[in-house]
């Protein structure tokens, strides 16, 4: 990733106003767990491009990163106005929310997700795991055995827990 962060900074010191630059270091910083940084190129990024959604969307997840999951609701909450079919909003906002024990509220938004792409295998398994909070074993299992067929490894630490929850073997 440093060697991307340098080739951003160059294309920054031609163009200081070039927000995909920002955007795109700001994933560098991401990856490295720099999550401060990421924030700080993505605030660039919005500056120079207020209707970013993918930056709002990937701010609001290096804010969950530290746990600050209301700036993160915030960020998805804008991402979804500028953008209301981007099912990565739904997704991290479902996330945040599970999070935070609002297991309705996650519910609803993975809904949202499955609903612009029904073979998001994530949206499944994650929404598997609210039912799992919420003592909703069968529809747990529906929900892991689909993101399973869609091709997602779900954690089998969760699937032992819900076998012993549920006292079922699937």
């Amino acid at each position: 990733y440093d060697g991307a962060i340098s080739h951003y900074n160059k294309a920054l010191e031609i163009n200081p106003r070039f927000a995909e630059a920002y955007y795109n270091r700001g994933l560098a910083y991401y990856y490295k767990c720099q999550y401060d940084e990421a924030i700080s190129d993505y605030n660039k990024a919005l500056e120079i491009s207020p209707r970013f959604a993918m930056a709002y969307n990937n701010r609001g997840y290096a804010y969950w990163k530290k746990r600050q999951y209301d700036q993160a609701i915030s960020d998805y909450n804008k991402a979804l106005e500028i953008s209301p079919r981007l099912a990565m909003a739904y997704n991290n906002r479902g996330l945040t929310y599970s999070e935070k024990g609002q297991y309705d509220q996650a519910i609803s938004d993975f809904n949202k997700a499955l609903e612009i792409n029904p073979r998001d295998a994530w949206a499944y398994n994650r929404r598997g795991i609210v039912y799992y909070f919420k003592k909703e074993y069968d529809k747990s299992w529906e929900d892991v055995k689909k993101a399973e067929s869609l091709g997602c490894q779900v954690s089998p630490e969760f699937l032992e827990e819900l076998r012993k929850a549920s006292g079922r073997q699937n």
